[in-house]
């Protein structure tokens, strides 16, 4: 057990990785004092009703849909970009929920997910070294020196932002924009084009038939909150050490302290160390947890840093993100399923079938199978069967955007094919189609008679 009394500051006396190495005077002290004093942008009672709902995806009562951008850009902090995203998470939703007859919990890689981890500090573009792009929330993409400065005011620009994102997003999903009945609307756009379109277009129609039922039996949607209103919870992960430090506040209510800046945030692969600033921060904090885990992971490590972050082994505080390889989780999986279940730990499963599955083609741009990202799942899905244990959930790296960044589906986009539409400054993302088209693949998983 730690020695150190936790405060949000206290992560500063232990190693922190993957920090911006910010220039120096008095812009950072500036922007943090500044953030320090801002609104919340969550609430502790909305990330304590997060941490109960993940307690029933524990024992296999809920799915998981995490998903959105790899990274978020300023410049996609638009009505339209936010809207499309937003549409294409709860088609998901239904589908899983419908098809799979399983309660969703939908999460959204969204309004924070500003910040990447990146391999080295710096990177040779043409010949000049610069700072490597740590995602909009530290500098910019454009490769000059200018531009890949880190600047500790936009750190500023990402809470806009997020703030933004957020205030859209609750006005979508409590305005009625994503009522049940409303299905139809959702998806009119796109159904044409989407390969699934006649297997989704027979699930509207069962779907709209039981809101015509209940309709008939005196249960008007209009009227039901449960049927004209859905929660998205926001998640991002907690790399930018000072700005997670400036949006901690106490709630008066418990005494508990939250990072503010999203309902759920993850520790990843490469900044997980039991005695680093990362651990330390979000072992204080009240805040759902996630943590990736890589196939580099020693099982010691592993248990003694789930001790760390859920001392009370409180179901639906961590989830633990496996993110291996759809030719390595056969390997990795099963040992580590069954060394947390001996040791009684509650935690969530998540399958991360994107990190593990990065390849370069050969004009140099980074992608992903859709063959594989699904085999990853199913075989997932299989170990969990195996071992007795409980599939929890998925996290993925989607866009609502036609975008081309990864091959395979039922379009069989190919690596020649990504140079049509490919946006990311980071890592490839499924495109919308794409995206529904693995929701039937879970939906199909999920379902009791499977």
């Amino acid at each position: 057990m730690p020695t150190t009394k936790w405060s949000k500051s206290s992560w500063r006396s232990f190693p922190a990785l993957q920090q911006p190495v910010w220039p120096a005077g008095p812009a950072l002290d500036e922007s943090l004092k500044t953030l320090s004093q801002l609104p919340p942008l969550v609430f502790a009672g909305e990330c304590q009703t997060l941490k109960s709902q993940l307690a029933e995806a524990v024992v296999g009562n809920a799915f998981v849909l995490q998903c959105g951008d790899c990274a978020e850009d300023f410049s996609r902090c638009t009505g339209p970009d936010i809207r499309e995203l937003l549409k294409v998470i709860l088609q998901m939703s239904v589908v899983v929920a419908y098809a799979g007859e399983k309660r969703v919990i939908k999460i959204g890689r969204m309004a924070g997910q500003y910040a990447k981890p990146r391999s080295s500090d710096t990177e040779l573009v043409n010949g000049v070294e610069m700072p490597s792009y740590r995602g909009d929330m530290v500098n910019s993409p454009e490769p000059t020196l200018e531009a890949r400065t880190p600047d500790p005011r936009r750190m500023l620009e990402g809470y806009y932002r997020a703030a933004a994102t957020l205030n859209l997003v609750r006005s979508f999903t409590l305005g009625g924009y994503a009522a049940l009945d409303r299905v139809q609307a959702w998806h009119r756009a796109s159904l044409d084009a989407l390969p699934a379109g006649q297997k989704y277009e027979d699930l509207v129609r069962q779907i709209w038939k039981t809101i015509n039922f209940m309709t008939a039996i005196g249960l008007d949607p209009q009227h039901t909150p449960q049927l004209n209103q859905v929660t998205l919870y926001t998640s991002h992960e907690a790399l930018l050490l000072d700005y997670e430090e400036a949006l901690t506040r106490m709630d008066s209510t418990t005494g508990g302290w939250y990072d503010c800046s999203g309902h759920m945030l993850w520790i990843g692969d490469r900044t997980r160390q039991l005695e680093g600033a990362h651990i330390e921060f979000l072992r204080g904090v009240k805040n759902p947890l996630g943590m990736k885990i890589g196939p580099n992971y020693d099982l010691d490590n592993i248990k003694a840093i789930v001790e760390r972050l859920n001392p009370d082994n409180e179901a639906g505080r961590l989830t633990l993100i496996t993110r291996f390889g759809a030719d390595k989780v056969a390997n990795y999986l099963p040992k580590l399923l069954r060394e947390i279940s001996r040791e009684g730990y509650r935690v969530v499963w998540s399958c991360d079938p994107m990190h593990g599955n990065t390849y370069q083609n050969e004009f140099g741009q980074k992608s992903r199978k859709f063959e594989d990202v699904l085999r990853e799942i199913k075989t997932f899905w299989e170990i969990h069967k195996a071992e007795g244990t409980v599939a929890g959930g998925v996290h993925l790296e989607l866009t609502g955007d036609h975008v081309t960044e990864c091959t395979g589906g039922s379009r069989q986009l190919l690596d020649k094919h990504l140079h049509q539409n490919y946006q990311t400054n980071c890592d490839p993302r499924l495109n919308a189609e794409q995206s529904v088209e693995l929701a039937f693949e879970l939906a199909e998983m999920l379902h009791p008679c499977k």
